[in-house]
C-alpha cells in the first residue's frame, strides 16, 4: 500500500508501532525524505532518553583469529596454522587485563575467533583469569554462536554453559554473530555459524537467567531491505519476551579485506544514507529500546556525529584497540579519546557522560 512520509512518522511518534513493511518503505527513502526521517528518529530520541550522549569506558582484548566460522564477510579470521594466526595464552591475557584495568575501564571486551578446540572448560578458564585480573570490571563476552559451540563440544546443554560462564565471572553477553538474522542471508555470509532459530533461543535462555546482552545487526553487504526490517522485527519481539537487551548496536559492514566483496557477492559497504537510515528506522522501530548505539569504529567519527542528530545516544566505548575491524579494511578504529568524544557531544549542544555497561551513571568528578 502507498504510505505517506509525514503521515507515518507523525503516527509514530504519537505512539504507532511500525511494521516491518512500513519499515522496508523506511529503509527505502532516498531522497531529502532521509532527513525528515533522521529528524523525527532524532524527537523521539530526545523523549525517550533526553540530550546526554553516553559512553563506556573500555578495553577490547583480542584473545585470537583462529575460527572454524571463516565468514566471509570477515577479514580476521584465520585457519589454524595460518602464517597470520594467533592464540594467546592465559598470562597474555592476564597482562591485558592488567592493562586494561590501569587504564580506569569499567568494562573489558574478550574478542575471539571461534577456535576450533576450544570447549566449555576453556572459555571458564578465559573468563576466571580475566577475573581475577581486573575484579570488578564487566566482563563482555560470548556470543550465541560461541555459546553453541561450548555446547557442542562439552556436551552439555547451551544452558548450561551460560551458568558456569557467569559463575566464572562474565557480566554481560555479546549479542553479535546475529549479522542478519535471516537464514537465506545467514548461508551466503556466515555459513558456518548457528542459525536464526539457534541464535533466538541462547539469547533468551541467557536473558531469562539473568544475563543480559547488547543487541547487534550487521548491515551493507547483501541484504535488502526486507532482510533489515525482518533482523529488526525479531530483535523487538525478543525485547517484548525478556527486556534483556542493553542497546541496540548497527554494525556497518567493512568491505576491503573481505572474501564476500572480492568474490562480487557484497558491494562497497553501505553508503552514507544507509549510515543514517539504519539509526533512524531503528530508533523509531525498536519502540521498546532506550538505547541506541553508533559504532564511530565502523563510520568515522563524523558520520557517528550524523548519527547522533538521528536518533542515536550512545557512543559505545574507547575500546582501544579493534583488530576486527582494522583487519576488514577499516581505519581510525583503535581508540577515540573521551576528550574528543566531549567536543562532538558539545558540538551538538549535549552533555557527554560515562556509563556502565549496562546503563548506570559513572562519576567522573
Amino acid at each position: 500500500m502507498p504510505y505517506s512520509l509525514h503521515a507515518l512518522l507523525d503516527d509514530t511518534l504519537a505512539g504507532h508501532r511500525l511494521t516491518e513493511e512500513e519499515a522496508v518503505f523506511l529503509f527505502s527513502t532516498h531522497d531529502r525524505g532521509v532527513w525528515e526521517i533522521a529528524a523525527a528518529a532524532d524527537a523521539l530520541r530526545e523523549e525517550k532518553v533526553g540530550d546526554a550522549v553516553t559512553y563506556v569506558r573500555n578495553q577490547n582484548v583480542h584473545v585470537t583469529n583462529i575460527c572454524k566460522n571463516l565468514c566471509r564477510f570477515c577479514g580476521f579470521g584465520r585457519p589454524a596454522g595460518d602464517p597470520e594466526a594467533f592464540c594467546d595464552n592465559l598470562d597474555t591475557i592476564r597482562e591485558k587485563a592488567r592493562t586494561a584495568v590501569e587504564r580506569n575501564v569499567t568494562e573489558i571486551c574478550l574478542l575471539s575467533g571461534v577456535h576450533p578446540d576450544y570447549t566449555l572448560d576453556s572459555y571458564v578458564d578465559l573468563i576466571s583469569s580475566v577475573r581475577a585480573a581486573a575484579p570488578g570490571v564487566d566482563i563482555h563476552t560470548a556470543s550465541p554462536d560461541e555459546i553453541a559451540w561450548a555446547a557442542e563440544r562439552s556436551g552439555v546443554p547451551t544452558a548450561t554453559v551460560i551458568k558456569r560462564l557467569r559463575e566464572a565471572g562474565l557480566g554481560t553477553l555479546q549479542g553479535t554473530a546475529a549479522e542478519i538474522l535471516v537464514d537465506e542471508i545467514r548461508r551466503v555470509i556466515c555459513p558456518n555459524k548457528c542459525d536464526t532459530a539457534t541464535w533466538v533461543r541462547i539469547i533468551k535462555e541467557a536473558h531469562n537467567l539473568g544475563v543480559r546482552s547488547t543487541a547487534t545487526i550487521m548491515y551493507g553487504s547483501c541484504e535488502s531491505e526486507a532482510d533489515r526490517a525482518r533482523h529488526l522485527g525479531i530483535l523487538r519481539e525478543i525485547q517484548d519476551d525478556t527486556r534483556g537487551f542493553t542497546e541496540f548496536v548497527p554494525l556497518s559492514f567493512i568491505h576491503e579485506k573481505t572474501a564476500l566483496y572480492r568474490a562480487g557477492l557484497a558491494p562497497a559497504g553501505a553508503t552514507g544514507r544507509e549510515d543514517i537510515l539504519m539509526v533512524a528506522v531503528a530508533r523509531l522501530f525498536l519502540d521498546n529500546f532506550d538505547h541506541i548505539q553508533v559504532s564511530w569504529g565502523k563510520v568515522g567519527t563524523k558520520m557517528a556525529e550524523a548519527a547522533l542528530l538521528s536518533g542515536a545516544d550512545d557512543f559505545g566505548g574507547t575500546m582501544f584497540c579493534d583488530d576486527v575491524s582494522a583487519d576488514a579494511g577499516g581505519e581510525g578504529a583503535d581508540y577515540l579519546d573521551p576528550v574528543e568524544m566531549e567536543r562532538i557531544a558539545r558540538d551538538l549542544g549535549r552533555t557527554l557522560r560515562q556509563r556502565t555497561t549496562t546503563y548506570g551513571m559513572v562519576r567522573t568528578d
